[in-house]
C-alpha cells in the first residue's frame, strides 16, 4: 500500500490530497473531514484507519483535507476570508473535478460528521455533479442539533453557539488548535455559516439564501448510509441524523446505529467510530462490502 500527497491549486491556494491505494486501477473513493478536523480522522501515515483498510481492500483513497486545514496552504488563520460557501460551491467540486479527471471514473463519497453537511449541499445545489457519485456514506452526520441534554447545552449552545464566536472574534480565527478543542481550525466565516445551520432552522445558505432543502426535493440521492454511534449523544445524535436524512428527501439511505445491543464490539461515539480498532473487524467490512455492490 502506498501513500503519496497530491495538491490541487486553487486562486491563492493548495488543497492537500491523501492518496492512499494498493490499486490504482480499484474504484475511487473521496473522503471529506468534518468541523475543527482534517483528514487524520481518516488514516495515519502508518496505515491505520478507515482510508487505510478501504486501500486494503482495492479502493483507490483520496483523503481530503479541506482549505487551510490539514496540509492544505496557506494554513487558516486571522487573514482567512472564506467559509463552507466556498468548500460548498468551489472546494468541493474542484475535488469532484480532479478525481473524476485523474481515474476517469465516478466515486464513492465517505464523509465524517459536517463534511456529509457539506457534501450534500454541493449535490443539491450543483445536480450535475451527481454523475461523479456512486454512493454517499456518513458517519455521524447531522445539519442541525436539536436533542436536549446538559452535554448538548455545554458543547452546543454555550461553547459552540457563543464562546468559539467569541474566541474567533479575538484572534480573527477559532484557533481550535491551540485551546485543545478539536485537530484543526475553523475561519469566523466557516465557525458562523455552522452556526446558523446547527441552530435549529431552515436549510438556507447564510450566504446568498441558496435554499438547500427545496433543492433536495429534486435530488436522486446515489446510495447512501448513514452510520453513528449510540454513545455519540451531541454532535451526531440518532435523532439528528435522522433527521437529516428526511431533510434531504433520501428516503432511501440506509441508517446504522452502532452499538451492543446492535451486535457491534462496543457502543461507539463521534470519533472512535473511526478511530477505534475493532472497527476494522467490525464496520469497516460491512462498508466495503457495500461499496463493491455500488461500482
Amino acid at each position: 500500500m502506498k501513500q503519496q500527497s497530491l495538491y490541487i491549486q486553487g486562486e491563492g491556494y493548495q488543497l492537500h490530497l491523501r492518496h492512499i491505494s494498493k490499486n490504482s486501477a480499484g474504484t475511487p473513493v473521496l473522503m471529506i473531514h468534518g468541523a475543527i478536523e482534517n483528514g487524520f480522522i481518516f488514516y495515519t501515515e502508518k496505515g491505520k484507519g478507515l482510508a487505510c483498510y478501504l486501500a486494503e481492500q482495492g479502493f483507490d483513497v483520496y483523503v481530503a483535507d479541506l482549505r487551510g486545514r490539514g496540509k492544505s496552504t496557506p494554513i487558516i488563520n486571522a487573514k482567512s476570508d472564506f467559509g463552507q460557501f466556498e468548500v460548498i460551491s468551489q472546494d468541493i467540486p474542484m475535488l469532484l473535478d480532479y478525481i473524476a479527471k485523474k481515474t476517469n471514473k465516478a466515486m464513492h463519497v465517505v464523509a465524517h460528521s459536517w463534511g456529509g453537511v457539506l457534501m450534500a449541499s454541493c449535490l443539491a445545489r450543483y445536480p450535475e455533479r451527481l454523475s461523479q457519485v456512486l454512493s454517499n456514506t456518513c458517519f455521524g452526520t447531522k445539519r442541525s442539533v436539536t436533542v436536549r441534554s446538559i452535554e448538548k447545552f455545554l458543547k452546543v449552545n454555550l461553547f459552540w453557539n457563543n464562546f468559539a464566536i467569541k474566541l474567533a472574534n479575538k484572534h480573527g480565527f477559532l484557533d481550535a488548535k491551540r485551546y485543545g478543542i478539536g485537530s484543526d481550525n475553523e475561519t469566523k466565516k466557516s465557525l458562523a455559516q455552522s452556526v446558523a445551520w446547527v441552530k435549529k432552522g431552515a436549510w438556507l445558505d447564510p450566504h446568498d439564501g441558496f435554499d438547500y432543502n427545496n433543492a433536495a426535493k429534486n435530488i436522486v440521492w446515489p446510495p447512501s448510509w448513514h452510520f453513528t454511534g449510540v454513545k455519540d449523544k451531541v454532535l451526531g445524535h440518532e435523532q439528528d441524523v435522522k433527521a437529516f436524512i428526511a431533510e434531504s428527501y433520501n428516503h432511501q439511505a440506509k441508517f446504522n446505529l452502532l452499538s451492543k445491543k446492535n451486535g457491534n464490539a462496543l457502543d461507539y461515539d463521534h470519533i472512535n467510530i473511526l478511530t477505534h480498532p475493532q472497527a476494522v473487524t467490525d464496520h469497516f467490512p460491512l462498508l466495503a462490502a457495500w461499496l463493491k455492490t455500488h461500482q
